[in-house]
């Protein structure tokens, strides 16, 4: 005849572990095993309790170079971002308190245009008309009156008269995409 090993009980403590287990994303059967349990009651309490396991999310790759070097590389770039960045605010700060209108970047002309037109005397948006004479496309930023146009304007004739610098700025090889911009 068969003889039965008594039932094990377990406190609700010792199923709350095995439960926080299997949700952390142990296996059923590596957990009947270390507490020493039937894998059908683990199974059966998980079915009855609405165990749910939450999705984890996928660990970061390391980097080919490994972690210090990525993070040399990223520090790297900040900086030099960094830099762009005040070189482009000096100049613009520069540019909007008056100054001279060479060596603003191309893609803000507009903007800073429209500023001192907006902000400073009318003399010196007289001499910023006379100074954008000397590019032919530029003239097409006033009106017949001597205003400047809107600043969505502004941009517009500055990116179609320097179609072929944005392109390059966009990494757009020659004879793709050619209705862009």
């Amino acid at each position: 005849m068969y003889e039965r090993d008594p039932p094990r009980l377990r406190s609700d403590e010792y199923w709350e572990e095995i439960r926080r287990a299997w949700e952390g994303g142990a296996t059923g059967a590596s957990l009947a095993k270390r507490y020493d349990v039937g894998l059908a009651n683990l199974w059966r309490r998980r079915a009855e309790e609405a165990w749910e396991r939450k999705p984890q999310p996928d660990p970061v790759p390391e980097p080919v170079e490994g972690w210090e070097r990525y993070a040399e590389k990223q520090r790297d770039a900040f900086e030099l971002r960094l830099t762009e960045t005040r070189a482009v605010a000096t100049k613009l700060a520069e540019a909007m308190a008056g100054g001279a209108l060479e060596g603003v970047p191309l893609w803000h002309l507009g903007f800073v245009l429209k500023w001192r037109a907006e902000h400073l005397t009318a003399e010196t948006a007289a001499r910023d008309r006379d100074w954008a004479r000397r590019y032919g496309w530029t003239g097409k930023m006033w009106d017949e009156d001597g205003r400047l146009e809107p600043l969505m304007w502004l941009d517009g004739v500055t990116l179609f008269a320097n179609r072929e610098a944005w392109r390059e700025d966009a990494g757009l090889p020659e004879g793709v995409a050619e209705d862009w911009p």
